[in-house]
């Protein structure tokens, strides 16, 4: 853990670090904004909650299926670090234009930001991942990726908790989110100016932008490696089930739990807290060595958890009157303490499982094809997440309940499993 942490005071990592970290706490600043914004103050039927929080997801979504192969060519062969200070800069754009949606109310505005969020982390996810094998020696990447995972979700706990604070139930607050997403956006570009130059490893190819094209390429040339193959497989299906769980949260706490927007922020932020807390303690369990031999057993408590937190939502009390709880009354309910405990493990279990699978990526290829493997992988994921996305809009439409999804969830931990699994017999 304190080898791990000294890479923060190294400017070959503390950067790359703090440039993820604040675009993860703007991305999730802006995002839960705007689900409080609408699911509070702009729909109130609990069907149109659910299908608006599904449709968010798979836009965000969708410009990493379109675009990770132009994302990983353009990693692969220019510098790593010019391209993150290109992006931030149109990250500061992007905000104004979410800032505008925020401010007027228009849903289709928030939406064509929150598109364009998707599409410039698309071109920076490569890097996050692919910088780290070029700036850090071999026994240090997995530190690095743990300390990645567990910064961006600290971030995202940040960003939805102070989302989540920032616009109440009647949508007051929105000048401050506004002015709050533009600055994150500005100190974000600040920090990517101090990363030190990673250029390309090989010489400049030419760049194939027919996405489709270029994507099928990708993918063909990657998974016919095995390992990699069952990684990228194995981390798609944990997204899949990610995306299922990520979007049932705002309806679950409002609908079924019958919570005020403070409890929302409550429950993203304990399981982003749990995710933190899994990737360090992986990293700690695997003594800094690349290793599957703990993903089954993760994946299958992960379910464990996600089972009981079905039967406690099942059994969950709400208020008479349609009236909501708030933070102070949740936490005084019988099963509060439960119910977030439930949440942690599902949470601390679930990075466990995916932190090693991600320095498969790194660790497997060569340095100068990191970028490109991780588009791949971003390809596969994202196409996934889509799917769980629609899946999970589709069982709404059919009368499924955001409760009775749980079940969903668990039983896709077992495939996920399994996955892992064969992915250990393979590499270990």
């Amino acid at each position: 853990m304190t080898s791990a942490l000294r890479l923060l005071a190294k400017r070959r990592f503390w950067p790359i670090f703090i440039t993820q970290m604040l675009g993860a706490f703007n991305d999730n600043l802006f995002k839960f904004s705007m689900v409080i914004l609408v699911t509070y103050g702009i729909y109130k039927d609990p069907a149109q909650d659910f299908q608006f929080n599904a449709l968010a997801s798979g836009i965000f979504i969708l410009p990493f299926f379109l675009f990770s192969s132009l994302a990983g060519q353009l990693a692969d062969n220019y510098d790593k670090a010019r391209i993150t200070r290109l992006v931030k800069t149109l990250e500061i754009v992007i905000a104004i234009i979410g800032g505008v949606g925020l401010w007027i109310q228009s849903v289709p505005i928030m939406l064509t930001a929150l598109f364009l969020l998707g599409l410039q982390s698309t071109f920076f996810g490569p890097i996050k991942y692919a910088i780290l094998p070029q700036h850090l020696q071999k026994d240090e990447v997995l530190a690095g990726t743990g300390l990645v995972e567990a910064g961006t979700y600290i971030a995202i706990l940040a960003g939805t908790i102070l989302g989540g604070i920032i616009i109440d139930r009647n949508g007051n607050g929105v000048e401050l989110a506004v002015i709050s997403v533009f600055f994150v956006a500005l100190i974000g570009r600040v920090g990517a100016q101090f990363l030190p130059s990673a250029p390309p490893q090989k010489e400049v190819e030419k760049i194939d932008f027919n996405f489709i094209r270029s994507s099928i390429k990708l993918i063909s040339a990657t998974l016919h490696i095995r390992r990699l193959y069952l990684a990228i497989v194995a981390i798609s299906f944990f997204w899949t089930i990610g995306s299922v769980l990520i979007i049932q949260f705002p309806p679950l706490v409002e609908n079924v739990l019958t919570s005020t927007p403070a409890v929302a922020s409550l429950f993203l932020g304990v399981f982003s807290i749990g995710i933190a807390v899994g990737s360090i303690l992986i990293n700690r369990l695997l003594k800094s060595q690349v290793s599957a031999r703990y993903a089954p057993f993760s994946v299958l408590a992960m379910g464990a958890f996600v089972l009981v937190l079905f039967f406690i939502a099942r059994g969950w009390e709400g208020l008479p009157n349609g009236e909501l709880y708030t933070f102070s009354t949740f936490m005084m309910h019988d099963g509060a303490w439960a119910l977030l405990g439930t949440l942690a493990g599902v949470a601390i279990f679930g990075g466990m499982f995916v932190v090693p699978l991600y320095a498969f990526l790194t660790t497997t290829v060569d340095i100068s094809e990191t970028a490109r493997t991780i588009a791949a992988n971003n390809v596969v994921n994202s196409g996934c997440m889509v799917l769980g996305a629609l899946a999970a809009l589709g069982l709404s439409l059919l009368g499924v309940s955001t409760t009775e999804q749980l079940l969903l969830v668990a039983a896709m931990c077992l495939v996920a499993a399994w996955l892992g699994q064969q992915l250990h017999l393979a590499c270990d």
